[in-house]
């Protein structure tokens, strides 16, 4: 018998905008959807955007990984593949520091990492998403 899929929500997260999960868990695979650098939801508020800045933006949607793995009972170390989604090519060596700060005392090997070239939504400057496989 097939383990059953479940749809991951933090508490952080408002609905997606259409008919697909922030995160999903089956067995011990779990996929986070690309998340954007959103605040955390306030009920009545829109989504709004941490920061223009790409610092503010990636540590947001890093921040907004982070909630849907632990949601599904995982950590960056369970991270087998991280994708990084960029809006500029001149943000790549900006975003590659912020992002070997972020992960300096990560215990495990890093992560696989893809980084490509994207249109997003005006004012969003970086997306990602991320597959974990646990324990």
């Amino acid at each position: 018998m097939s383990e059953k899929k479940t749809a991951l929500t933090p508490p952080t997260h408002t609905a997606p905008p259409a008919r697909f999960s922030h995160g999903v868990r089956k067995g011990n695979i779990l996929q986070v959807a690309g998340q954007v650098g959103f605040l955390p939801a306030v009920e009545g508020r829109a989504p709004t955007v941490a920061g223009p800045t790409l610092r503010e933006q990636t540590l947001q949607t890093l921040a907004n990984v982070r909630a849907i793995l632990e949601e599904g009972g995982a950590s960056w170390d369970d991270v087998m593949m991280i994708r990084v989604y960029l809006t500029d090519v001149d943000h790549f060596a900006e975003m590659n520091e912020i992002y070997d700060d972020y992960f300096a005392d990560l215990k495990e090997a890093p992560a696989a990492r893809t980084t490509v070239y994207v249109g997003l939504p005006a004012g969003l400057l970086i997306e990602i998403d991320a597959l974990a496989v646990l324990g």
